[in-house]
């Protein structure tokens, strides 16, 4: 087929899409109807379809065919989670606040102000925290079933940085990480960004498919392995000690390196001991305050086996040189006079709080979530497409995310995340009847 004449097929089917004259979830014809219908060869028609795909206007789903996207959708619930509008109700991002907690704030910058360390905190601090900040952090740490030496612990600006001055020094380009089939969009971003190879493990109602874990490191050069075993994201499981022995032992078997999220694993009372308890030698452990006690507060921890520490502090220094000063004495602070394990117990429950509102206002719909996370996960109908319920959703002043961001493998389930942290009951129980509303329409 002609370039010229090759470009005006792509070209008709996108003004079709972006004037409405084929409608968000229009099924297009097959590949081969499509070369059919004109007299293309079956690579040009597949290289139709992937050209739209390429921009954004339509997605094939294996098994079922290829529809037309809702290009209308924000860029927060489709492929990445950005801010969203103002005057939505946002059930997309988790920013979970308590009442007081900006008293707590104007009372700790007038301790610190007050304190005879307030000029040394303007000075560059040692990239990876200064020794009695890592201390604390380290006590801190127990209350996680977590006990390891000061220096094993470098401080980082939130969570995010220490995935990525974990990942940034422990693999390079091309190195092959397994993921969960379905995980935080946020390291997503990153694996791409680092130019990893991210492949996907299947996923039962309970984790990660161990055994399927186990052959794909017998086929492919593995080399790490990132897993929330404490509260998932988006998925809310807590693994129990039997699948975390087990998953140790594939990691032991096939050399690899364990990076454990724990962002979310302060929620989850007597949960299992941590993977960097029960694999110390090969674990990296990240977490931070960010959920904890406050999302502006960028202030998390890496924990690491010893011998990796002088390679996390050189990125460290590469990409901020170290952790704000005065963020980490706030931190520090905080935990020492306990605070934050106030914070954290007050987060517990009123997490438990909303998800039993969730549980009362969605009964009878198929999602899944942990009775103490701050999201839920709402599976959809076999012929209900999550970008338009999102849609549906946006024009009722409520933003969602549809499974995209999560999803790591060619499938992309037809499902949204509802994070329920971000506002308050009363606005939250609206627009849980307004989510049920809109399924129920579909």
């Amino acid at each position: 087929m002609p370039r010229a004449r090759y470009k005006s097929l792509v070209d008709s089917f996108a003004r079709d899409i972006r004037a409405g004259t084929l409608v968000p979830g229009t099924r297009l014809p097959t590949h081969r109807q499509l070369a059919a219908s004109h007299g293309l060869a079956l690579v040009t028609a597949s290289r139709v379809y992937s050209e739209l795909e390429a921009m954004g206007l339509v997605s094939g789903e294996t098994g079922r065919g290829t529809f037309v996207r809702e290009i209308a959708l924000a860029p927060g619930q489709g492929s990445g989670q950005m801010a969203v509008a103002a005057g939505m109700l946002d059930l997309n991002f988790n920013y979970p606040s308590l009442p007081g907690q900006a008293d707590l704030l104007r009372t700790a910058l007038r301790q610190l102000a007050l304190s005879g360390d307030l000029e040394a905190l303007l000075r560059y601090q040692p990239h990876a925290g200064r020794v009695h900040e890592r201390a604390v952090m380290a006590r801190h740490l127990l209350h996680r079933g977590l006990s390891v030496a000061a220096e094993q612990v470098l401080v980082v600006s939130g969570a995010q940085h220490g995935l990525a001055v974990s990942m940034m020094a422990l693999l390079k380009p091309g190195d092959v990480i397994a993921v969960d089939a379905l995980t935080y969009s946020g390291f997503k971003v990153l694996a791409e960004t680092l130019h990893l190879e991210i492949v996907a493990i299947p996923i039962t109602p309970s984790g990660p498919d161990l055994q399927a874990l186990a052959q794909l490191c017998r086929r492919r050069p593995v080399r790490a392995l990132y897993c929330m075993p404490t509260l998932h994201n988006p998925l809310g499981w807590v693994l129990g000690i039997e699948q975390r022995e087990q998953l140790v032992s594939i990691a032991r078997e096939h050399g690899l390196i364990l990076i454990e999220d724990a962002a979310y694993a302060f929620l989850a009372e007597h949960a299992p001991p941590p993977l960097a308890h029960l694999a110390p030698e090969r674990t990296v452990y990240v977490g931070g305050l960010s959920k904890s006690v406050a999302t502006g507060l960028r202030v998390g921890f890496v924990v690491a086996p010893l011998a990796w520490v002088p390679a996390l502090e050189r990125t460290i220094m590469a990409t901020v040189w170290n952790a704000p000063g005065v963020m980490t004495g706030l931190a520090t602070a905080w935990i020492e006079d306990g605070t934050v394990l106030q914070l954290e117990a007050q987060k517990r429950q009123d997490a438990r709080a909303r998800q039993a509102m969730a549980a009362e206002v969605l009964a009878g719909l198929d999602y899944i979530a942990h009775p103490a996370s701050y999201f839920l996960w709402l599976a959809l109908g076999e012929d209900v497409r999550a970008d338009q319920i999102a849609m549906a959703l946006a024009r009722e002043n409520i933003s969602v995310s549809t499974a995209e961001p999560f999803s790591v493998s060619d499938h992309v389930p037809h499902a949204i995340r509802l994070a329920l942290g971000s506002v308050d009951k009363g606005a939250l129980r609206a627009a849980l009847l307004r989510v049920r509303w809109v399924v129920a329409g579909y």
